[in-house]
């Protein structure tokens, strides 16, 4: 064959080729680059060819194909040329960038959406958490897995289960919903929609949620907080509840700590006590709480409720402090103002079993509030052991139609009703005589009164007493008024708290005035101030204050 000839065959054969590239099918341009399944390895390798859609590839056997960063490994495989499909039998691993494995017994993958659809023992892993499943969804572009025919992630000790899950790899939060169930060591967490992060362990709870914790013997209920299960802390809204077995706290806004006990209740914050006879209630717009200590510190607007048989007493102040009388005793002496026959049984050191091992102090604007007595002072102790209210400079107390004033103030309770006052230092009580402008005073250094079903019946008065007394007749028409000195005075009081009769020991010096020809003003004793526009009327005073 000459030169010339072969130039011309081999011209011949290469337009031939380029006609026979030109004669195939056009390949699909409209999937983006880099999403081609490319197999990586197989045992065996089968090829079938349906029609111009249907060109499969047959994996068996270690299957391995890659789609870019994306490994898909299974038993066996197989690959749609065309649609660029993907479906797998058998242990199927598919490796997503090393930050999150899926593993399960069946997958259908569509190479150009990059969503897979596992079935069978369906198990999803980033390194921090595990979601299995029987049926999956995961969207390799996303990292979004979806289950909604129930699933369960499992975190360290940390158990979440649910009807719908929703997972994101790159955030590693996991929504919860329908039939959610969180379950930790020290936690169970109830609810119908919750979002956990594997990484940071915080569970953020958006509807109705119980979580029950310290063995099931404390319940919290809220619609919408957080809670870092790691750190054993969280905060909770919209009006949340805790609960055990010796209180109730409702608050707008919560924060706990379970980690150090400490609790801190904004808004409209309530505590109920659940002993109803001896317990007692406590209202504020901040509470702070030491369940270590069984502390209780309120500011803003406190309101304590102490229980007393059916009724309470109120007391308000700008600081009410709460602990256990038996911790107070080891730092600093409590007097024993009580016979001790009054204590029927020894107190109950163990927290939370003994009711009366609590004290109160209230500090500056103090107020206190009954049907039988109310006082006010600048601060106040109270033991529920004793019942027995002290109040600190400049406190007053009213008793029906008397009211008493003294540098401190002992009122012993007893359900609920003024049982014995005890007064020291510049004693003074002053009772105002039916509807006039006339009063029955007594001075002295020292007051001791007794009263019978919540009304004053017996008064002593001791040490440079002094005595102003408006008699009256049967029909209380005004005899006279007498002015007295003595060393000790002693009134007995009749119906209405009204003083009836009076007794002077030792040192007795009065003088009897006539009602019309005295000067009511003057015979008033030094001190004497009628103070009933700051007494406390109803117990609206107390929650105004």
């Amino acid at each position: 064959m000459s030169h010339c000839n072969r130039i011309i065959l081999l011209l011949a054969f290469v337009m031939a080729a380029v006609t026979a590239v030109a004669q195939r099918p056009s390949q699909d341009t409209s999937r983006p680059e880099g999403k081609k399944m490319d197999i990586v390895y197989a045992d065996k390798l089968n090829f079938l060819t349906v029609d111009s859609l249907h060109r499969y590839v047959i994996l068996v056997g270690k299957v391995h194909v890659l789609q870019e960063k994306t490994h898909f490994y299974a038993d066996s495989a197989v690959l749609n040329e065309v649609d660029n499909s993907l479906e797998a039998f058998g242990n199927i691993h598919i490796n997503d960038a090393d930050s999150v494995h899926t593993y399960a017994q069946y997958l259908k993958y569509l190479g150009k959406e990059k969503k897979a659809f596992l079935n069978k023992k369906v198990r999803l892993t980033d390194g921090k958490g595990t979601l299995t499943s029987e049926e999956l969804v995961y969207d390799v572009t996303l990292k979004i897995g979806t289950y909604l025919k129930g699933g369960k992630v499992v975190n360290k000790k940390t158990t979440l289960t649910s009807k719908e899950g929703y997972y994101y790899g790159d955030t590693k939060d996991v929504i919860f919903k329908q039939k959610v169930v969180l379950i930790d060591p020290e936690y169970k967490v109830i609810t119908d929609t919750l979002q956990y992060n594997t990484s940071t362990e915080i569970a953020t709870f958006t509807s109705p949620t119980t979580i029950y914790s310290d063995s099931g013997h404390r319940v919290i209920k809220t619609r919408q907080g957080y809670f870092d299960m790691r750190n054993k802390r969280g905060i909770l809204n919209k009006r949340s509840i805790v609960e055990d077995s010796t209180y109730t706290f409702t608050a707008d806004d919560m924060a706990v700590d379970d980690s150090t006990k400490l609790a801190e209740f904004r808004g409209n914050a309530v505590y109920r006590g659940k002993d109803t006879a001896q317990g007692f209630d406590m209202i504020a717009n901040n509470i702070k709480t030491d369940r270590k200590k069984d502390i209780l510190l309120a500011t803003e607007k406190p309101i304590l409720l102490i229980k007393q048989g059916k009724d309470s007493i109120f007391v308000s102040a700008d600081t009410l402090y709460s602990a256990r009388l038996s911790d107070l005793m080891k730092t600093r002496k409590v007097p024993m103002i009580r016979d001790s026959a009054y204590f029927t049984k020894p107190m109950d050191t163990t927290a939370g079993k003994d009711s009366t091992n609590k004290y109160f102090e209230a500090y500056f604007n103090v107020k206190i509030y009954s049907d039988s007595l109310q006082a006010v002072g600048d601060s106040m102790f109270y033991s529920m052991r004793d019942s027995v209210f002290r109040l600190f400079r400049n406190p007053i107390v009213w008793a029906k139609e008397n009211q008493v004033t003294g540098d401190t103030i002992y009122l012993y309770t007893k359900n609920k009703k003024p049982e014995r006052m005890y007064v020291f230092e510049n004693a003074m009580a002053i009772s105002k005589v039916d509807s006039t402008e006339y009063f029955n005073q007594v001075k002295s250094t020292t007051i001791n009164a007794l009263f019978e079903d919540g009304k004053m019946h017996f008064m002593r008065a001791k040490g440079n007493a002094e005595n102003v007394y408006y008699g009256q007749d049967e029909q209380n028409r005004f005899i006279s008024v007498n002015k007295s000195t003595a060393d000790l005075i002693d009134v007995l009081f009749g119906n209405e708290s009204k003083p009836r009769r009076v007794s002077f020991i030792r040192g007795f010096d009065g003088t009897s005035y006539p009602m019309r020809k005295t000067n009511h003003d003057e015979l008033k004793i030094r001190g004497f101030k009628w103070l009933d526009n700051i007494r406390p009327k109803t117990k609206f005073d107390i929650l105004a204050n």
